[in-house]
């Protein structure tokens, strides 16, 4: 995986279906606009309102458009191991290049339980792994210790979003990988982390921005890897107001929302996600408009 931007793209609906049409407009433009990896199927794109038919349809469908031009993610984690392993290896079977596995919701594992899940999904499959850390969805936080564990005895592990928020953590994080694994990538999961992350040695974003500024959110991330550290903190203060703006109300609803804006696709999520509200889209509306994204 090359360092910089991961887009956790959109799943675009229209009259309750998935718009393929404008699926394909988006990849087009993503990769265009210089992204490093397309995440389907994650927090970002709906994943839990896509049934198992129309899973396969997407990862298919991505896989096709993609033609390897950058690395085609699928978010396959569950809080059954044994289905996780199972949407895995469907993933694998159908052309992705690499999972990405949230850590296990609701029931609330252990460390060691958690070491435990990820372990029995690496020996299953050969697909490349990447952790996701996400306490504030999933009621459980994986810690450095665990990370740099699994890290040492699986490589097909390869990294992880990390959208904890907590940055002494990250960095404790990345210190730790620097004796066992210097292959190891650490994404940051929160665009306004990014910059930092970065610069703490991370090697890039899985961003929810990138889906109406992915030229702008790469440039960042190329400007931070050259050293020109300046020109990387005026773009993340440019753009640190979208950041905030695309989380005014639940993710992706007011994403959903920006990228209609910009005629990618239709506005339109799935229960119980509803579209935003009056003072979201102002909100948006603003931050776009401050960014200079809108056209």
């Amino acid at each position: 995986m090359e360092e910089g931007v991961m887009t956790a793209l959109v799943t675009p609906f229209k009259n309750g279906s998935i718009d393929y049409e404008s699926y394909e407009r988006l990849i087009e433009w993503q990769i265009a606009s210089g992204v490093k990896g397309l995440l389907f199927l994650g927090t970002t794109g709906e994943a839990p309102s896509i049934s198992m038919e129309e899973r396969e349809e997407i990862i298919r469908f991505a896989v096709e458009k993609v033609r390897k031009r950058v690395p085609v993610v699928v978010g396959t984690g569950t809080n059954s191991t044994e289905k996780t392993i199972h949407m895995t290896k469907q993933a694998e079977e159908l052309g992705a290049d690499c999972a990405l596995v949230v850590t296990p919701y609701y029931n609330k594992p252990v460390q060691e339980g958690l070491y435990q899940h990820y372990a029995a999904i690496a020996k299953s499959t050969s697909i490349p792994i990447i952790i996701y850390n996400v306490p504030s969805r999933t009621g459980v936080n994986i810690l450095p210790e665990t990370v740099v564990r699994l890290a040492r005895d699986f490589k097909n592990i390869i990294g992880i979003k990390e959208a904890s928020g907590n940055m002494a953590q990250i960095d404790m994080l990345i210190l730790k990988l620097k004796d066992v694994r210097e292959d190891f990538h650490v994404w940051s999961g929160n665009d306004d982390q990014a910059f930092h992350v970065m610069c703490s040695g991370g090697s890039g974003v899985v961003s929810v921005l990138s889906n109406v500024a992915p030229r702008e959110t790469q440039q960042m991330c190329e400007k931070i890897a050259n050293g020109d550290l300046s020109g990387a903190r005026e773009l993340h203060l440019r753009l640190f107001p979208l950041m905030k703006a695309l989380f005014v109300e639940t993710n992706p609803i007011p994403v959903k929302y920006a990228v209609s804006k910009l005629g990618y696709c239709e506005n339109e999520l799935r229960l119980p996600l509803v579209k935003a509200s009056e003072n979201a889209m102002k909100a948006v509306d603003e931050a776009l408009n401050k960014a200079g994204i809108l056209p």
